[in-house]
């Protein structure tokens, strides 16, 4: 802040800077101008200085005459002040501040705040929808991308034809919700006039993108099929046990008999031990061994 002291028959001298559009939107890859206009000065060179605030940090774009960083190959400046962003991208979205130094003046700085906002295309979304679903039960599609700024609405298609979020516009038997800022599509449940080929779009004020068709079959549940196969199983298995109890009874699991006699360890003769020694070797014989 600057008191200044203005005394009669003299000229108030102060720098003073204004914009044309202190908040200007482009679209990526597009050129862009940040308008700084220096209303008033006395000073015949002053210094002229932009600054980059993201994320809450400062870095400069235009200093000691010579565009700083990457802006020096897609930048320059316009008629004294103002600054032109060539192929901007999604990461120039930010606050640019452009200071002016008038040593000259008696108010000799000023500067002024603008808001870039860069907008970025969605990207093809990923759609997610079953293939197949029972008459009567829930069904969940999903849509979703996050690359698009600022952020996307979806909407659902089926058979090229606009699912609306308004109840009162819904087919008739439909009964699904749909949100918007989610891409989430619920049928609570499916009849069979839900079957039909499905995509999403995802849109924002860049643009839009579409994700591909995919079908989803609605088919009724065969309730005395699975009841007869349900019993087709158990005969089976009914079937399978008699089997194998008439097989134990006939002995067809009983266990084989040795045909030879079974091996017994030969027993040593009367009268004779064996000892083992270290010194004669494995064994030695007692002399009570009568041949």
């Amino acid at each position: 802040y600057y008191l200044l002291f203005v005394f009669p028959g003299c000229r108030l001298l102060a720098v003073e800077l204004i914009s044309s559009n202190t908040q200007p939107v482009v679209q990526e890859f597009q050129s862009v101008e940040l308008s700084c206009i220096i209303k008033s000065t006395v000073t015949p060179d002053p210094r002229i200085e932009w600054k980059k605030i993201r994320d809450g940090e400062t870095s400069y774009v235009f200093f000691d005459n010579k565009m700083q960083g990457d802006f020096a190959t897609r930048a320059e400046i316009l008629s004294r002040t103002s600054l032109v962003i060539k192929n901007t991208t999604r990461m120039d979205t930010a606050t640019y501040r452009c200071e002016v130094a008038a040593p000259s003046d008696t108010k000799s700085i000023d500067e002024i705040n603008i808001q870039l906002t860069v907008q970025v295309k969605p990207m093809t979304p990923r759609c997610t929808v079953p293939k197949a679903v029972p008459v009567g039960k829930s069904a969940s599609l999903h849509c979703h991308e996050n690359e698009g700024f600022p952020k996307s609405t979806y909407s659902w298609y089926r058979n090229s034809e606009p699912l609306s979020p308004d109840t009162k516009a819904k087919p008739h038997n439909s009964s699904y919700t749909l949100n918007p800022a989610t891409g989430t599509l619920v049928f609570h449940a499916v009849h069979k006039g839900d079957t039909g080929r499905y995509f999403c779009i995802a849109t924002n004020d860049a643009g839009f993108a579409k994700c591909e068709e995919q079908e989803m079959e609605v088919y009724d549940l065969n309730i005395g099929g699975i009841i007869g196969g349900v019993l087709v199983v158990l005969a089976v298995l009914v079937l399978i046990t008699f089997g194998i109890c008439c097989a134990y009874r006939r002995g067809y699991f009983a266990n084989g008999k040795e045909s030879g006699e079974s091996y017994k360890t030969p027993a040593k003769p009367d009268g004779v031990n064996y000892i083992r020694t270290d010194d004669e070797g494995d064994f030695r014989h007692k002399s009570s061994f009568v041949i």
